[in-house]
């Protein structure tokens, strides 16, 4: 067996240590290190988009595709290099062995990408926008909504996740007392303003 860590080999071992290294960030939790990594990549650009699905990105979180691809990379190599030196009693050179095993490494990439996406635990974010709480029904929790004095009000997003906005009346004349049921129905800033759910709204009179 050839020395691994001879300079045929570089950049299969780069490839292995750069995965060893991804491995320990994970573990350590300094995943964050690398900013978005994790996020899908955005099928919706026009740039480069069939080539991105061909190589199965967005099918894994980046750092997991990345993963893969080191592994198949820096294994597919090594393996080339064995098997070019029993058939022909030498390894290729570095670059040439490079070149040979990302022509091989890139699609089978993206080929184990598919799978793995399939059955990869995905996040779903419970992010919304502050406008989607509009039209949604909430609670006065904390003080009493009047005019220019505004209270704290527990409102839902659609994933069941509680926010807490600060709400004044719709309406001139109009106050919520401590748990009374609101509905927002419009927003200024990081204020909201509601109506009670048995009043109707009209959103022109202010």
């Amino acid at each position: 067996m050839s020395d691994i860590l001879a300079p045929e080999n570089t950049p299969f071992m780069v490839a292995l240590g750069l995965l060893a290294l991804l491995a320990l960030s994970q573990l350590l939790g300094l995943g964050h290190l690398l900013g978005d990594a994790d996020h899908d990549v955005d099928h919706d650009a026009d740039v480069g988009a069939g080539m991105a699905s061909l190589l199965g990105l967005g099918r894994l979180p980046l750092v997991a595709w990345l993963s893969l691809f080191l592994a198949l990379f820096g294994l597919g190599g090594l393996t080339l290099q064995q098997i070019m030196t029993g058939i022909f009693g030498g390894p290729l050179r570095a670059l040439p062995a490079g070149g040979l095993t990302l022509l091989g490494a890139l699609p089978l990439t993206g080929l184990l990408a598919r799978p793995l996406g399939r059955i990869w635990p995905h996040d779903e974010t419970t992010a919304v926008e502050i406008d989607s709480l509009l039209a949604r029904r909430g609670r006065i929790v904390i003080g009493r909504s009047a005019r220019g004095n505004a209270a704290r009000a527990a409102v839902r997003d659609r994933h069941g996740q509680t926010h807490h906005v600060m709400v004044e009346p719709h309406l001139d004349g109009t106050s919520f007392a401590q748990g009374e049921e609101i509905l927002l129905v419009r927003r200024e800033g990081d204020l909201f303003y509601a109506v009670t759910t048995e009043e109707p709204i009209r959103i022109g009179d202010t």
